[in-house]
């Protein structure tokens, strides 16, 4: 018989949100695992029951109401297989129920970003504002924290840096002063904003950046950056590997 609940993710919800009503007694009494049997069917329980705990938080988190009596009920109809719906009926209510959560998401996701643009432009136009900050035609700002004395990075050449990355509420997101090593790599095959603003900077000298969204991930949400933020940086640059020049053509 096809399975339903391959055809979304809510549906998988419904397959393992928690144990029926008679199972409660036994989850709250203290349970040795002895067996394999009995490890299995735990991890199985345990693993789905994890997953089920972000989800309903997510859909609660998203504004809808989680009845999780009637989450129960399904579940142990579905192990007697004695449905209230049919198959065809439940694929269309976990179908819409996808795409309401989606639309939400995606909502969501919208007023985020409208709200970073804005308070990234803020952020922006009170730094240009201090002393000592420069603003480039692209829009990007640096503040020279430390001189340096050495050379200056191409785009194509590879350059070692320590370096600390914020939102501009002060959430560091990345640093590798953290991880206790420097980080190298070719300097035009990271965001625009490094790749302006480190051939800006002689080896030995210390800048803050402070990168517009459009210079840094733009629209792309990594996770611990959101969608159109306006990203801090203060960068040390530790020295400079330059790029082969290329070869002369043969004659």
């Amino acid at each position: 018989m096809k399975s339903i609940y391959k055809l979304s993710l809510v549906a998988l919800a419904v397959v393992g949100l928690t144990a029926c009503n008679e199972a409660q007694d036994v989850a709250q009494k203290k349970v040795e695992l002895t067996t394999d049997v009995q490890k299995e069917a735990y991890s199985v329980g345990g693993s789905i029951g994890k997953y089920m705990s972000g989800h309903i938080k997510e859909q609660e988190e998203l504004g809808f109401t989680v009845d999780r009596n009637m989450v129960i009920k399904g579940f142990s109809d579905g192990l007697g297989e004695e449905m209230l719906l049919t198959e065809e009926e439940m694929q269309t209510v976990l179908q819409n129920l996808d795409k309401k959560l989606n639309d939400k998401r995606l909502e969501q996701a919208e007023a985020l970003a409208a709200k970073s643009i804005a308070e990234g432009k803020k952020f922006l136009e009170e730094n240009k504002a201090k002393e000592g900050v420069t603003t480039t035609e692209s829009g990007l700002q640096y503040e020279v924290l430390e001189p340096g004395t050495g050379e200056k990075p191409a785009a194509e050449d590879t350059v070692e840096v320590h370096y600390r990355g914020t939102l501009i509420d002060g959430t560091e997101f990345d640093s590798s002063y953290a991880r206790g090593e420097t980080a190298k790599f070719p300097l035009n095959r990271v965001i625009p904003g490094w790749t302006e603003g480190v051939q800006l900077m002689p080896v030995g000298a210390k800048y803050k950046f402070v990168i517009p969204s459009e210079l840094a991930y733009g629209e792309r949400d990594t996770g611990t950056i959101p969608a159109n933020s306006t990203l801090v940086f203060e960068v040390e640059l530790v020295s400079v590997e330059k790029a082969p020049a290329p070869a002369a053509d043969a004659k």
